[in-house]
């Protein structure tokens, strides 16, 4: 069975965010993930779940979905930075490389801009493998103040 990484849950609010604040996970890609992933989204997309028809594509071995890269974004996300409460508003994403079976996968989060009016916090996401960019984007999100958790 694959490795179980559970990330430490850290809730920061929008008065504890700043410009530059950024925060760093690694996850090792296990073939379990990408099955358990294909189960879960329905994409059964063969170049992530045969070896024998991956071989035969330009990428010659089985590669993880493109989502679920983006997913362990999202993890950083909804536990790290900002956290519990912290609401998905966008995010982009490009996709520039792909993710094989057994990779280690670099998530780095940074705040790269504050916004006062509805409490969002516009942050630079980047999901690299040995030094590699992978893929990166960009994600809004609307960020709780102390007062709407009664942290007051």
């Amino acid at each position: 069975m694959g490795e179980k990484v559970i990330l430490p849950i850290e809730t920061h609010c929008f008065e504890d965010l700043a410009v530059g604040r950024t925060e760093k996970w690694s996850k090792t890609v296990q073939s379990s993930d990408v099955v358990g992933f294909a189960e879960v989204s329905g994409d059964r997309n063969p170049i992530h779940l045969s070896e024998h028809f991956a071989a035969r594509t330009p990428f010659k071995s089985r590669i993880a979905h493109g989502l679920y890269t983006a997913s362990l974004i999202s993890a950083v996300l909804g536990t790290r930075l900002p956290g519990p409460g912290a609401i998905y508003l966008s995010q982009t994403l490009n996709f520039r490389a792909p993710v094989r079976i057994g990779d280690t996968v670099d998530v780095t989060v940074e705040v790269v801009e504050l916004m006062e009016k509805g409490n969002r916090a516009r942050l630079a996401c980047t999901c690299s493998v040995e030094g590699d960019v992978v893929l990166d984007g960009e994600a809004i999100v609307k960020v709780p103040r102390k007062s709407d958790i009664g942290m007051v």
